[in-house]
């Protein structure tokens, strides 16, 4: 049986039964492996006096953390099963230790070390709180994972570009001028985190140590930052007007903010985008701690829910399911939304569009949802004709004097025309909302013009106001 040992952290940290391992290991001629002779704790192997083979060479040919510590593994189980494996630290936290455990399906004996988390917790005055510890080579893992948190503590910064990894990660997460500590061989030098590779050395000892941090001296926020501070608006000492928001009273400010951010994206502004993404979170987020109050689901069931449904409807990402293109992804999406919304028929589809949608927007929907059940325009042309019939229609009850009958042939005729930008690939609210934009700005030249002739416009005929207008049009 394999046997791990741990070396600890400071020389002399060897246990006596470890001693006593390794010792009779060296006289039954056992291979005894070092993971690396970079640390202080080696220099016990070396007055042990006895034959090993460290395995520094293995850093050099892996090509990542993950495939290092499976390579460390892999030498040590070829040694045979005898070999004797000794790592700085506690072996328990050691990550090659973990895939040689899961090389021989745990079948190796253990002696643990002093462990090296816990001198640089010392080190870092960390002693008696909860703290993350994680290797800078586990760092992006485990941020992807989002199991960083403050107080937290990262090993391993054995060389300046490593540490500059770290710095640009740990920075994006909690601001580069939070404040930090640079520990190397156990002492402890206090830093801004944008120092962190600046330093003139860096070894297997090398690590950085952040605080936690209140929330209102806080850089950078997280989503969880948000609830907080929501959560504090809305208590009895909090904002007046937060206290008093219900789910209703704040609903129209989503569809207001969505068409802010909408009309950010239009102005190509970045900033703004920015801005608007997080009023609309912000939105998310309130109505989510409202409903928490009342136990109807928290922020974590809003997320739970999303996440599941982007796996769940992306079938052919997550599943079994195949989509060459947009067109056929969208497909599995529809067909998926069906089933999850326990549609049992296509007017189920066409009645859970949303009624507070804008008119155009709606009308698309509902027209595209029908069309799936196969009613709908063979072609554009055939869309245009009906649009001909509702026009006439129209005049028809106009000229009859029926209001009631005429603005409901309007709606009809409306209707048709988005059926037709449908069939030809159009978004009908986008459009719309172009030509609207489009006439606003013909109509201000238009009349700039008007009134550096003398014009006054109220009295312009219709035939002048054409000429105007086709003048700003050309200008364009």
């Amino acid at each position: 049986m394999i046997t791990v040992i741990g070396l600890g952290v400071e020389k002399g940290d060897l246990t006596r039964r470890g001693e006593e391992k390794i010792l009779r290991a060296a006289k039954e001629g056992a291979k005894i492996f070092v993971r690396t002779a970079r640390t202080v704790s080696y220099q016990t192997v070396l007055e042990l006096g006895v034959e090993h083979t460290c395995l520094d060479e293995v850093y050099e040919r892996s090509r990542n953390f993950a495939t290092l510590a499976k390579n460390l593994a892999k030498a040590v189980s070829e040694g045979g099963e005898n070999a004797l494996y000794l790592v700085d630290g506690a072996a328990t936290e050691d990550n090659s230790v973990k895939a040689l455990i899961k090389r021989t399906r745990g079948k190796l004996e253990i002696i643990d070390g002093v462990s090296r988390v816990t001198s640089l917790v010392r080190a870092a005055g960390f002693a008696g709180c909860s703290y993350t510890a994680v290797s800078a080579y586990e760092l992006v893992d485990k941020a992807q994972a989002g199991a960083l948190t403050l107080p937290l503590i990262v090993y391993d910064l054995d060389d300046r570009a490593l540490a500059g990894d770290v710095k640009l990660l740990l920075g994006n997460l909690f601001g580069e001028e939070i404040k930090a500590k640079y520990i190397r061989g156990g002492n402890a030098e206090r830093i801004e985190l944008f120092e962190l590779d600046r330093k003139k050395v860096y070894d297997y000892s090398s690590a950085v140590a952040i605080e936690a941090v209140e929330l209102l001296e806080k850089q950078r926020f997280t989503i969880e930052d948000l609830k907080e501070i929501i959560v504090r608006l809305r208590k009895p000492d909090g904002c007046p007007w937060d206290r008093v928001q219900t789910s209703d009273s704040i609903k129209m400010s989503a569809v207001e903010e969505a068409y802010e951010l909408v009309d950010a994206i239009d102005c190509a502004d970045d900033d703004k985008i920015m801005e608007e993404t997080g009023d609309i979170l912000l939105q998310a987020v309130f109505h989510a701690v409202l409903k928490e109050e009342t136990g109807a689901f928290d922020l974590t069931d809003v997320l739970t829910g999303i996440c599941q449904k982007l796996i769940t409807r992306h079938t052919h990402v997550f599943g079994e399911d195949k989509a060459k293109d947009d067109a056929g992804a969208l497909s599995v999406w529809e067909k998926n939304k069906m089933t999850e919304k326990h549609h049992t028929t296509y007017a189920d589809s066409v009645n859970d569009v949303p009624k507070c949608f804008p008119a155009a927007m709606r009308a698309q929907k509902i027209g595209k949802r029908a069309a799936k059940a196969g009613m709908d325009f063979a072609t554009v042309e055939a869309a245009a004709e009906r649009l001909q019939e509702e026009v006439s229609e129209f005049f028809q009850a106009y000229r009859a004097g029926d209001k009631i009958a005429a603005e409901k042939e309007l709606g009809d005729l409306l209707f048709a025309a988005v059926n037709i930008g449908r069939k030809a690939g159009c978004d009908c609210e986008k459009a719309l909302k172009e030509s609207a934009e489009r006439f606003a700005k013909r109509f201000t030249l238009a009349e700039k013009a008007a009134l550096a002739e003398g014009k006054t416009v109220t009295e312009l005929t219709e035939a002048e106001w054409d000429k105007y207008y086709l003048m700003a049009k050309r200008s364009e």
